[in-house]
């Protein structure tokens, strides 16, 4: 894409910490539009259960929506980028995109009106916020909490639940007991700021197709193949990454506690803004970087005009999700089997569904007759690491939904004098620990490769699922010493996030080195998109998982902390255990799958 040898490139121009100076502009743009991306991602769930007042169902269904929809489109921008539009012009497009997606989230209208229906009826509830006394390790403080209250024939009540799922309304003078499914609590919200929100995450979506594949492209076009630096390159380009994610989820957090959520992704849409400008306004630092194939002459204006027709579809994915939200996790939780629960699915479901299943299953066998048997095996060996890594980034992506709810509603965020950690902020906790002991394991992979001592990938992916295990099972230990309002020290919080993290640096940095390493050549490109397929599954899959931890709430606020405390505890134990069973049974077919890889490691 340029006249400029690649080696010419990696020999000249080595002035930002020996790396090519383009390498500065990459690391910066990223930063920004990881700041915008993560700071909106940290409030997302928050705002779809406080601001909209949908229930968990519906929120945790959005969300997976969301982020399997993200992981997805980058496909198809990656390829646009390759065949027309080259990657530059994709990034600057895709930066717009999402620029605007955050603007209009800036705009959601007032906020949703809490109500109860019973008996064909509906009643306005109020949310007020009093002052409750707690006991903290034997000491009494005072915690502003929220008090639900409904006006039920001229009385007014105080909204609690029972454990079987009855409600209690205590008043002055009389008491009521409503029966489990008597009642329904939802919020009445314009649909227009509805229509607006799906609109706005549409274009985060197709926005971040364009961009994320592409910027990543060109920081590999700054090295040629065999430039020893290749490796150092991207890992200061990932530093970037997580640089942004830190500060955005310690600041939008922030500003949507002192303003409201509309600063907050005002904020993420400043970062995404700048990310914009940088490379806009490049001084033609990324010249001959990233430019358009001979072949894409024309095609720009086609290419923005059909990536503008997508948005409307993407909105209609979201539609379908929240509509079908309650039935899809009426089924799994009433158990009416796989083919009743797959076909209450939404769409982007089923189609997640049906398209990964025959690619795991399909390609392995594809491959052993169009291949050789050492082809096949790598294969296979490519395949279920795949599967595996589905089972743990659907765990470890509960950081957004479920444990987002899970800080906000059943944990003291209480760290010092005044300050109260707001919930989406305890997400920093994972780029925290990433920063500190990404070089920490760099150097321990090394240290362990030139003593032979070094895990195989498949071990590795082992001790990433009994770590991210071992992280909801700290919050099961953590809850029998919750207080007495039912709220876990962030302590075993911020120890599960640890884990979770280490989990992480134990898979992310190989997974797709893996798929390169043990796919045959003809396929490589088929399998990083499966790789991504596979991304985007367990996202959708980490929505139906955190939808099982739903909880009664009316007005965004739950009705029975208790009974929350246990919902959650109950879900993180069942996910726990699974996910350390998932990782013992890696370690055990690790010698097998070893043997399969070849020699490759």
């Amino acid at each position: 894409m340029s006249n400029t040898s690649l080696e010419d490139r990696s020999d000249s121009n080595s002035s930002w910490f020996g790396h090519p100076r383009q390498l500065a502009r990459l690391f910066t743009t990223e930063m920004w539009e990881r700041f915008g991306y993560y700071g909106m991602r940290a409030l997302l769930t928050l705002y779809l259960a406080q601001h909209f007042l949908f229930n968990d169902n519906v929120t945790n269904g959005l969300y997976g929506a969301f982020t399997s929809l993200v992981y997805l489109t980058p496909l198809f921008g990656g390829l646009l980028a390759d065949q027309y539009l080259g990657y530059k012009r994709s990034v600057k497009f895709g930066a717009i995109l999402m620029a605007i997606g955050y603007l209009m989230l800036c705009f959601g209208g007032e906020m949703a009106k809490p109500f109860m229906q019973y008996e064909g009826k509906r009643y306005d509830v109020q949310i007020k916020q009093v002052d409750k006394e707690v006991v903290v390790e034997g000491k009494a403080t005072v915690n502003t909490v929220s008090q639900k209250l409904v006006t039920i024939d001229g009385f007014q009540y105080e909204i609690d639940s029972h454990d079987d799922g009855s409600l209690h309304l205590i008043g002055e003078a009389n008491e009521k007991t409503l029966a489990k499914g008597s009642f329904i609590f939802d919020g009445e919200r314009k649909q227009f700021w509805v229509n607006l929100m799906f609109l706005a995450l549409s274009c985060v979506i197709v926005g971040n197709g364009f961009f994320k594949p592409n910027i990543s492209t060109m920081v590999g076009s700054l090295y040629s193949k065999s430039d020893s630096r290749r490796d150092a390159g991207f890992t200061i380009f990932y530093m970037g990454i997580n640089l942004g994610s830190m500060i955005s989820q310690f600041l939008c957090p922030l500003f949507q506690v002192w303003f409201g959520f509309w600063a907050g992704f005002l904020l993420a849409a400043i970062g995404m803004l700048c990310a914009w400008a940088l490379f806009q306004f490049d001084g033609d630092r990324l010249k001959g970087y990233g430019e358009p194939p001979a072949q894409g002459k024309g095609k720009t204006l086609l290419i923005f005009l059909a990536a503008i027709c997508a948005i409307p579809v993407i909105w209609l994915l979201l539609n379908n999700t929240m509509l079908t939200a309650d039935a899809a996790s009426a089924a799994i939780k009433e158990g009416k089997g796989v083919f009743n629960y797959l076909l209450s699915l939404p769409i982007l479901g089923k189609f997640l569904f049906c398209v990964f299943l025959a690619s795991v299953i399909g390609i392995p066998i594809w491959s052993f007759f169009a291949g050789t048997r050492e082809e096949g095996e790598k294969m296979v060996v490519a395949t279920v690491l795949v599967v595996f890594s589905v089972v743990f980034w659907t765990l470890f992506e509960q950081a957004g939904s479920s444990m987002t709810l899970f800080a906000e509603r059943n944990t003291d965020r209480h760290i010092v004098g005044n300050y109260t950690m707001p919930a989406a902020q305890a997400q920093i906790f994972n780029p925290l620990f990433i920063v500190i002991f990404a070089p920490i394991f760099s150097l321990m992979w090394v240290g362990l490769a030139k003593r032979k001592l070094e895990p195989s990938i498949p071990v590795k992916f082992a001790i990433g699922l009994i770590l991210v295990g071992l992280g909801f099972m700290a919050l099961v230990y953590g809850s029998k010493f919750a207080n007495t309002g039912f709220q876990v020290a962030l302590f075993w919080l911020a120890l599960a996030y640890f884990l979770h993290s280490l989990g992480e640096l134990c898979i992310s940095p190989v997974g797709l080195s893996m798929i390169t390493k043990l796919s045959m050549v003809r396929v490589v490109g088929l399998m990083m998109g499966v790789w991504f397929l596979s991304s985007s599954m367990a996202q959708y899959v980490g929505g139906i998982v955190a939808q099982l931890a739903s909880v009664e709430t009316v007005g965004g606020e739950v009705t029975n902390p208790e009974q929350a405390l246990q919902t959650y505890v109950s879900v993180f134990n069942t996910i726990g255990i699974a996910s350390m069973v998932f990782g013992v049974v890696l370690l055990v077919l690790s010698p097998f799958l070893k043997r399969m890889m070849h020699g490759v490691r």
